[in-house]
């Protein structure tokens, strides 16, 4: 019976790419491999028929020589390269699938691991956040073993080849169809074995310590904001590169300040008299004390903005302001004649029949209590 096209076979076009092939090759695989179709001869027939035309076509030089000649350039039967031949499924299916569950053989075994990364949670003051300081911090993390000097033996002696893997790292596990890669779990992936194991780090060669590390905090970082160490974090194996440390900022709560993207905030009170007549008074900064003078008839709540002293962001960008709520404190602890005085004072605004202009705010309030009542009444 002749022999379909190969490229027929697989679906794809001529000028298809070394990938196109691959996927297509996946897809017939898992389609009509045996496993899945049990009983079905021609599922079989059809495995093989695929297998055979990605065998040619994912070679280059065969995918050449069957461009020019057909089947004749390529008899994979005289090259015992057909189903079941030198060339197994297992290996077809590492080249195939390699990419899915971690490649085959020695190819995937031995291999270096980069190191986890780290997290630290680094408490700022205010003032340190915004004009940025340098802080030294000790952080968890994997050292090197001093009493072993980093060998994991006990006697210093050479870690020798693993057994289990044969050196390689990495074993694997067959159930029909699949074939899962997995670490070795005599080596842990080393590809070596220490047989005296070291009793502080139990042959690691590592073991649980801190270290100490200078952190550069540029000025205007803000709560929640992370600064990046690359390879401060634990060490890799097998030779890969370290993880990375992550500085995560936390800026304690300010007894003045509260900070909102690039603006400061701050309570002011000040004292009735102040507010009523008005005055200066000295308003902190996070550069210095500065002079603000207060309008008479000042209410509470007025917001006073100090332009270009808030904060300068870490991304750039202009100053922030400064901006001051006001609250007006009501005087406690009064001496008797204080009381009379006050009292003198609401008289007299009754008395001359003012009272309504000096509390505009009041008045319109009740003004408002009045008609939501009466408009009750009637609803």
């Amino acid at each position: 019976m002749a022999k379909r096209d190969y490229y027929e076979v697989l679906g794809v076009a001529r000028t298809a790419s070394e990938t196109d092939i691959k996927k297509a090759y996946r897809r017939l695989a898992m389609k009509h491999h045996p496993d899945r179709n049990v009983g079905d001869a021609g599922a079989e027939d059809r495995f093989k028929e695929a297998k055979e035309a990605f065998e040619v076509l994912s070679d280059q030089r065969k995918r050449a020589a069957y461009d020019q000649f057909g089947h004749a350039g390529v008899d994979t039967s005289a090259g015992g390269q057909g189903f079941g031949g030198a060339q197994g499924f297992s290996d077809i299916f590492d080249t195939v699938f390699g990419d899915i569950f971690g490649g085959g053989g020695a190819r995937g075994g031995n291999r270096a691991y980069r190191g986890a990364d780290l997290r630290y949670d680094l408490e700022l003051t205010l003032e340190e956040a915004v004009r940025g300081t340098e802080v030294k911090i000790r952080v968890p993390t994997l050292v090197h073993c001093e009493a072993c000097n980093g060998s994991g033996s006990r006697t210093g002696a050479t870690p020798e080849q693993c057994t289990t893997c044969g050196g390689v790292g990495q074993v694997r596990m067959q159930q029909g169809f699949f074939s899962v890669q997995q670490t070795c779990p005599s080596c842990r992936g080393k590809g070596k074995v220490v047989r005296d194991p070291c009793g502080d780090c139990g042959g690691v060669g590592k073991k649980r310590g801190t270290k100490t590390i200078a952190v550069k905090v540029p000025g205007g970082v803000d709560n929640g904001d992370r600064i990046r160490l690359g390879g401060e974090g634990e060490p890799g194996q097998n030779g890969g590169p370290p993880g990375d440390l992550y500085v995560n900022v936390l800026v304690k709560q300010h007894a003045i300040f509260t900070r909102e993207g690039n603006d400061l905030y701050s309570e002011l009170p000040i004292d009735f008299v102040t507010a009523a007549l008005g005055g200066e008074i000295e308003v902190p900064t996070l550069e210095g004390r500065v002079v603000l003078k207060i309008p008479a008839e000042t209410q509470s709540g007025k917001m006073f903005r100090l332009r270009g002293k808030g904060v300068k962001s870490v991304r750039g960008g202009g100053v922030g302001d400064l901006i001051c709520r006001v609250s007006i404190e009501t005087p406690v602890n009064l001496r008797k004649h204080q009381k009379d005085l006050l009292r003198e004072f609401g008289d007299s605004l009754v008395a001359e029949g003012e009272g309504e202009r000096h509390t505009p705010r009041a008045n319109s309030w009740l003004d408002g209590v009045k008609k939501f009542f009466e408009d009750m009444k009637f609803s």
